[in-house]
């Protein structure tokens, strides 16, 4: 089965102890729930470089990645479906790719 790169950016740190609490029951809900399909449930992702021919830059590009995760699904169709659930939406997105098989 293909598997595919939820590359998530955006997202806010939370404000208070019970706030992260929150969001991390959000997050493990929403992982538990797409069961066999999650082969990496990854993890977050501190501050970044965009490394390129020009250089290197400190800001992590235009949209950082703030975290990522790796899941099977039949299709492009079905991995789109399963991200449209994930609590990063209240202040993010989700970056889909095929993880193609060398």
């Amino acid at each position: 089965m293909p598997k595919f790169i939820f590359a998530y950016h955006g997202g806010k740190p939370p404000e208070s102890p019970e706030e992260g609490a929150e969001v991390m029951d959000r997050w493990n809900t929403w992982l538990a729930g797409l069961g066999d399909a999650v082969v990496d449930e990854g993890n977050p992702a501190g501050p970044s470089k965009t490394v390129s021919a020009k250089g290197v830059a400190d800001d992590g590009g235009s949209n950082p990645i703030s975290g990522f995760s790796l899941i099977e699904a039949p299709d492009m169709d079905a991995a789109v479906t399963m991200a449209k659930g994930c609590p990063i939406m209240d202040h993010g997105s989700v970056e889909v790719a095929q993880a193609m098989d060398m």
